[in-house]
């Protein structure tokens, strides 16, 4: 036993899983909206949408109150129905499979990449059938996907794209911003993400008529500009033309996530420098692997996973992770796969087994704190913690 073991070093800092990057900036700006009276969808929103849309170099933004309610739309309007299947990662939070369920349509699971975590191609062509509508590729921790190769794919066997990039803000494919690629992309303003609005969402397209149908139907199936009825350019009548839904964001939220917009490059930027000292010192060691970032994307780093190298190490993941929160730093996993969980095995008939390679990573991956409020002194502790714990237990 070595002496870092018998005398372990006292410390009292904590660092947790995620801190929000908001501060007096964004109270000011939601006081303000607060103060004019607009308490809902409005003025705000329209702008928040607007320039979110430049952002991404998107020709139409829809604000939603969440990522989950833009892919529900999004699928909605794509023609998605009872008895379609759509392909998803089984790596994926459980809103990218269930939006599906909504429509009364089945989710097809598909394992994924070792390297990216990312949906695995070859894999979903094995587990495609006739009754498949549409693909929903997952821009895990915020690295895109291969799109061309799913773009290819979808080609081949006539599917409809929805990119879901809750991660996935601000990133890029081979130049491209996400959001301006696919037909349709959502993205999440949830408390824990790159930009947050406390929760919240968008919807970006180039397809005029899909936008169309995504402002029709997040509020209640009401004619378009529904939100004006009650300002001098606006009136008391309204026709319903489809029963639609409740999914539209807030003023108070879209003047938070104005001020957020302004600030997204300074704290992406900040991601990447927490990332890139995380990768430059954990790659030193034989006992974990580090993220790999594909050359030709550029990631969000919207979460930093982490794994631990197989047969080396004396504990398993949850112990690791049991032992970094003793140690003062909050961690994560990202995410339990969706066929593990009782509602995927009761529904799909998923099984242990089914997706190996899923369950592999799964069995060695966690997410650590990246944020862009974290000091230099947190992240230094972060690193020294987690090599403590790796040292400790190594075989």
């Amino acid at each position: 036993m070595d002496q870092e073991t018998l005398s372990p070093k006292i410390s009292t800092l904590t660092v947790p899983f995620h801190r929000a990057a908001v501060g007096a900036e964004e109270a000011q700006a939601v006081a303000e909206a607060v103060m004019s009276g607009w308490l809902t969808m409005g003025p705000k929103t329209v702008e928040f949408e607007q320039r979110f849309a430049g952002y991404v170099g998107a020709a139409h933004a829809i604000a939603v109150n969440s990522c989950t309610a833009g892919l529900h739309l999004a699928l909605e309007a794509i023609g998605v129905r009872e008895g379609d299947e759509v392909l998803v990662p089984t790596n994926t939070f459980t809103a990218t499979a269930e939006v599906i369920t909504y429509l009364k349509a089945r989710p097809v699971l598909v394992d994924i990449d070792p390297l990216t975590f990312n949906m695995n191609v070859e894999d979903a062509s094995r587990r495609i059938s006739g009754r498949c509508k549409a693909i929903i590729p997952v821009h895990i921790a915020g690295q895109p996907c291969n799109m061309d190769e799913i773009a290819e794919f979808s080609k081949a066997h006539s599917l409809q794209v929805v990119e879901d990039a809750a991660h996935a803000l601000p990133a890029s494919y081979r130049g491209r911003s996400i959001g301006s690629i696919s037909q349709v992309t959502a993205f999440s303003f949830y408390a824990t993400k790159t930009l947050t609005t406390g929760d919240g969402g968008m919807i970006t397209t180039d397809d005029e008529a899909l936008a169309g149908r995504f402002r029709l139907m997040r509020l209640h199936g009401i004619g378009r500009d529904a939100w004006k009825r009650y300002t001098s350019e606006g009136s008391w009548f309204y026709e319903v033309l489809e029963a639609g839904y409740k999914y539209n964001l807030t003023d108070i939220q879209a003047a938070l996530g104005l001020i957020q917009l302004q600030k997204c490059d300074a704290m992406a930027q900040r991601r990447r420098e927490i990332a890139e000292c995380y990768s430059r010192e954990f790659r030193q060691s034989e006992l974990l692997e580090v993220p790999h970032e594909m050359p030709d994307r550029e990631s969000a780093w919207h979460l930093y996973i982490l794994r631990l190298a197989a047969g080396r190490l004396t504990i398993d993941r949850n112990e690791f992770v049991d032992r970094l929160r003793s140690c003062g730093v909050g961690t994560s996993v990202h995410f339990i796969p969706l066929h593990l969980h009782p509602y995927y095995q009761k529904t799909l008939g998923c099984r242990i087994g089914d997706f190996p390679i899923s369950e592999e990573q799964y069995s060695r991956y966690f997410s650590l704190p990246i944020f862009p409020g974290m000091s230099e002194e947190e992240v230094g502790f972060v690193i020294d913690q987690v090599l403590k714990v790796a040292r400790q237990a190594a075989r």
